[in-house]
Parts: structure tokens; sequence; C-alpha cells
């Protein structure tokens, strides 16, 4: 077949090299990395056993069961298969021996900031790598400290390392200036064990694993959709659960945007997660052009899912603002991509949380694409890309930032010449068989 599309350079540069041939065959997408960290949580937090399936193995997800068996949970093995946690019920955690380390996972730092900050006593210290210990935590500190949480840390207590005494906390309502499902989980599980009602009212609905979550494992939870509401009523108690965790839908992204620019491909992605709070992704696609459909549509365990088959398509250019933008945030870099393959020009705004992830993935997706060709202007939230330039292999760096790593490996599958991506292995974050899918569609 001539050279592989895929190399590995050390240390983790990933080197692609184009075959232009079509993508076809069918993917098992990995578990959903925000339903598999709530998972670990809850089946923690709760009492009796929880049995989790389609668990995503993933760095993130490793950080969370870590921290938790710190705090005493017990927690087999990680596998996709089959997990048990054997919880130790709500404020009953340890005190642990040592600092607690998210790792790179903002999702484990928030969410559990809420659960230490609400435990009726307890000394806690948690920090995480450097790319974490830069990231904003004031906006879930500041609701916290409003219930009464005592938490310290960095730069009034907004950046890692951050130190928590547990205590009783008193519930709230609270007017988010941001849809963020992290910021809504950390105060749902705060209220979790506060006396009263807690809600959360958000500009925008926010995805909404938790509240689905936290019902089915016995939480008070009550939502309004049409306010953009969640109340939760503590304090409660939690039962453990049999979960089946669904294909990540932000995984899926990849390969719905591979398969619609690289002619003649079609694939069929199985056992995708199609929250209605979590699908801006095929509406965007589908609004481009795409050739997406639905099948198999079921709900399991409290989730919608469906198989995805997508087929190449000639896309347009669209507008990506508003409301949608929670809905698909994280999918914004590999839209850009999807976005240098259409004609027009694509504008997206409303994305300034984009700056504040893994990286500034505003500045790192145009200064990325625009190494390869593409033609993009930046603004303070968002980007404006003109399509229908060939892209062009090149150097390249993902900044150690997991989906900066994925779509650029998709846009140099679309480039001419080869291309060199540093830090490639940062995928191991949510999507660790993302290469060898790669190369199992190719034929290696």
């Amino acid at each position: 077949m001539g050279q592989p599309v895929f190399t590995l350079q050390p240390p983790d540069t990933w080197c692609i090299h184009p075959q232009f041939q079509p993508l076809r065959g069918v993917i098992a997408i990995p578990g959903d990395k925000s339903i598999s960290h709530r998972a670990l949580m809850l089946g923690a937090l709760a009492t009796g056993t929880t049995h989790i399936r389609g668990l995503l193995i993933g760095e993130d997800t490793c950080s969370t069961a870590a921290c938790f068996q710190a705090l005493g949970a017990r927690i087999s093995e990680l596998n996709s298969d089959s997990v048990q946690v054997d919880g130790i019920g709500l404020g009953a955690l340890q005190e642990p021996e040592d600092v607690l380390n998210a790792g790179n996972s903002g999702t484990t730092l928030r969410l559990i900031l809420g659960v230490l900050a609400a435990q009726s006593q307890g000394f806690f210290a948690i920090t995480g790598d450097r790319s974490l210990r830069s990231r904003p935590m004031g906006r879930v500190v500041t609701p916290l400290q409003q219930m009464g949480a005592l938490i310290w840390g960095r730069k009034g207590a907004s950046r890692a390392p951050l130190a928590i005494q547990g205590q009783s906390l008193r519930p709230i309502h609270y007017h988010s200036p941001i849809a963020s499902a992290q910021v809504k989980s950390s105060i749902l599980l705060a209220g979790l064990q506060s006396e009263g009602a807690t809600t959360i009212t958000e500009p925008f609905l926010s995805r909404d694993h938790s509240e689905r979550m936290l019902a089915a494992f016995g939480a008070a939870i009550a939502t309004n959709p049409e306010t953009c509401s969640v109340t939760v009523t503590g304090p409660s108690q939690l039962q453990g659960q049999d979960v089946s965790v669904p294909g990540d839908i932000s995984s899926a992204a990849f390969w719905l945007v591979a398969a619609s620019i690289l002619p003649d491909s079609e694939l069929l992605l199985t056992n995708v997660g199609v929250n209605p709070t979590r699908t801006g992704i095929l509406e965007v696609l589908l609004a481009m052009g795409a050739d997406i459909h639905q099948e198999n549509v079921r709900v399991v365990t409290g989730e919608p899912v469906a198989d995805l088959r997508v087929r190449s398509a000639s896309l347009t250019s669209t507008d990506i603002q508003g409301e949608i933008i929670p809905r698909l945030i994280d999918e914004i870099p590999i839209l850009a991509v999807a976005a240098t393959a259409a004609q027009g020009i694509t504008r997206i705004r409303d994305a300034a949380e984009l700056r504040v992830k893994e990286s500034d993935r505003l500045a790192a997706v145009a200064q990325q694409l625009t190494k390869m060709g593409a033609s993009i202007t930046e603004y303070a939230d968002g980007l404006d890309i003109t399509g229908g330039s060939q892209l062009q292999g090149t150097e390249l760096d993902s900044y150690g930032d997991h989906r900066m790593a994925m779509g650029l490996a998709i846009a140099a599958l679309s480039a001419q010449g080869t291309s060199y991506i540093g830090q490639g292995n940062a995928a191991a974050v949510s999507y660790p068989t993302f290469i060898h899918t790669l190369q199992t569609l190719v034929g290696e």
C-alpha cells in the first residue's frame, strides 16, 4: 500500500502521511467521558454497589477513580467491560493522607470541590498538572463560598492547588453567569448534603448528565427547562445502580467530520450518546450539508443512544453562535476543520470559554490551521474561517490538548504532504485508541 498513514516519532510526535483514500468501516466509540466521571463519583458517594459498563478508560477518568479511592471508596480495576464501585455514602468520605491529584481533568477538580466542601468534617487538598493549575476555579469556588464553604488557594482561591475544610453548607439559588455543566454539577453535589433546596439557573441549558444520573441514583432532583434551572433537595442519600455508558459524541465528532470531508467515505459509529444537550455537533454539521443519519435509536439507563451513519458530502459554511455553543463547546476545534473544507465563511462567536480549556483553543485552532494554509481571522470570542483552500502538511503542535491533537490529525488526513503533530499522545486523556482506530480504518 506504500507509506503508512500514521507513524510515530519520539517522544510523541504523530506523523500523518495522507493517502487520500476513503474511510470505510464500523467504529465502536469509547465511553462518554462526562458520564464516566459521574458514574464513578456517584457510585463512590452512594451506599451499596454500582456496576459500570462501557466506562471510558482514559487518563481523566483514571484521575477521578484515584481521587475517590484515596477518599475511601473501593473501585475495582478499570476496564470498559465492567467496573465495580463499592460506595461509602454521602458525608462519609475519609480524610486522605496525601494531596489529591486531578491530573489534567477539570471535571474531576471542579466537581470534587462540591463534594469535599459539603463534608461535615475533614481537611482536603487537591491539585492537578501544570495545565489544570492554570485554569479558572473561581467559577466553582465563588458559589460554594456563598453556601458557606471554606476554600483556600492560589490567586484568591481561583487556581489550584486548593485546600478545603469540610463543613455543613446552606442551600442557595445561584444564577450562573455562564452555562457550565461543571459549575452546575459542583453546586448540585454540594446541595445533596445541604438542608433544603439548592437551585442553579443558567443563561442557556448546559449538558444534563448530572441531573439524569442523580435522579437515577435516588436524589430529589427537579428541572425547569423553560428557566434553565435545576433544583436538588437535601440532605439526600444515593443508592448504587447499574450504569451503561454510551459512546462519547465528542469522540464521534472527529470521525463525523473525517468521513464528511474525505471523498467516498462511509462510517457507521455505534452506540453513540445523542443526549439533546450534546447534539449541537449534529445540528451544525447537518446545517452545513453533512450526510448523517441516526439509526437504531434507543434509551440506555436514561440516556438516548443511536448508531450514526455518515457519508461524505459537499459542505457549505454556517454561523455557530448563541445558545447552541454550550451544546458543542468541546467540538468547536473539529468543526473548525470541517469549516476549512466548506464553501464560504463559517463564523463562530460566543465561544470565549475555549480560551480557558486545556489550551487556548481559539488561538490554537487559528494558529495551527493557518500554518496549514487555512484562511482564519481570530476574534475575542470566536473565529471566521474561509473554506475551500487545500490544506498543506506542515509541523504542528497540539499544545498538549487532546482535542487539538485529534482535530489536527483529521485536518492532516485531508492535507497535501506529511504533517507532524507535536504532543499527539495527549489524545490519551479522552480517546486512547484514536490512532489505533485510524490505522484500522485505513487497513494498517
